[in-house]
């Protein structure tokens, strides 16, 4: 999953009217994006030219899916999202998760409920400029939500700072790993060995298909050695001819392996899509994703 947007980004989506019609019905159908056992929804990142929770709900309504990682940037104030980069802009997220009141986590949970979507994880990247204060205040939010499972793009070195909340809390957190071999970050297994050692049971893992592949491992062979630790699994396909991602089914990445795994193993590890590849409607594209996912776990 990428970082957040930047300002000039998210203004372009919204100037466009990309942020989605305000939410007012739903199907009155059942949502279950269940499949042969194996737990399918999206990480609302893939809804990010939809920025508020509404237009999430309508678009993983559409897609069919009945559950959801939720991704911080869907939540977090626009006033501090929208600032310039910088000590300004880190300041009023600060200010904003320190006092921000959970009235908010309960509206957006209850939301989700009556829409009959499960919220699986909240993935909020605690970093090394994250204070411990904040930290803990992140557990808070994942509580006040009802999830089991914070997921989170953060740095190996604030790994022993987060161990100690989570062990208190009683809440798993999942290190999500990206392509990029960058020191202190999580790419490859041994950023995940060297992380994990030595810390609790609460310090766990959300593997990212795509970026694995992308690093240069083997998804399904990670899988098969880690599965007990892994909390989330973000799948998308990458093709190392393009460089980037693709549409699901046209690159390396073995998500339909992965998938299957999970069905014969019956490993209960939710699995969230991710849309990030250069597509047209994300709703589409999001059912595309989904589709294919689908198929997979129904062939043998």
């Amino acid at each position: 999953m990428a970082d957040l947007l930047s300002r000039r980004e998210w203004g372009r989506l919204v100037a466009a009217g990309l942020a989605g019609a305000p939410f007012t019905a739903l199907s009155t159908g059942k949502l279950d994006s269940t499949i042969k056992g194996v737990a399918l929804g999206s990480q609302s990142y893939s809804f990010r030219d939809r920025p508020t929770i509404d237009g999430v709900i309508e678009g993983l309504t559409a897609a069919g899916l009945s559950r959801c990682e939720l991704w911080q940037g869907h939540i977090e104030t626009r006033e501090a999202i929208d600032a310039p980069r910088g000590s300004s802009r880190r300041e009023m997220l600060r200010k904003w998760r320190l006092t921000v009141p959970m009235t908010v986590f309960t509206d957006i949970r209850e939301k989700f409920r009556r829409a009959g979507i499960t919220l699986t994880a909240y993935n909020i990247s605690f970093t090394d400029g994250f204070t411990d204060e904040e930290i803990a205040r992140g557990f808070d939010m994942a509580a006040t939500l009802g999830v089991k499972v914070i997921t989170s793009s953060s740095n190996i070195s604030t790994v022993k700072r987060i161990d100690p909340i989570a062990q208190k809390r009683k809440i798993p957190v999942g290190f999500h790993n990206h392509s990029d071999l960058k020191p202190n970050e999580f790419a490859t297994a041994e950023n995940f060995a060297t992380a994990l050692a030595g810390t609790s049971k609460w310090m766990a893992i959300n593997l990212d298909v795509g970026h694995f592949t992308a690093a240069g491992g083997d998804a399904l062979a990670y899988l098969d050695a880690h599965h007990d630790r892994i909390v989330s699994l973000h799948v998308k396909d990458w093709a190392k001819a393009e460089k980037d991602f693709v549409p699901f089914g046209t690159g390396e990445a073995p998500v339909a392996a992965v998938l299957r795994r999970l069905r014969d193993r019956k490993w209960k590890i939710p699995v969230n899509l991710e849309y990030e590849y250069k597509g047209s409607d994300t709703i589409a594209e999001v059912r595309k994703c989904y589709d294919y996912c689908r198929d997979a776990l129904l062939k043998p």
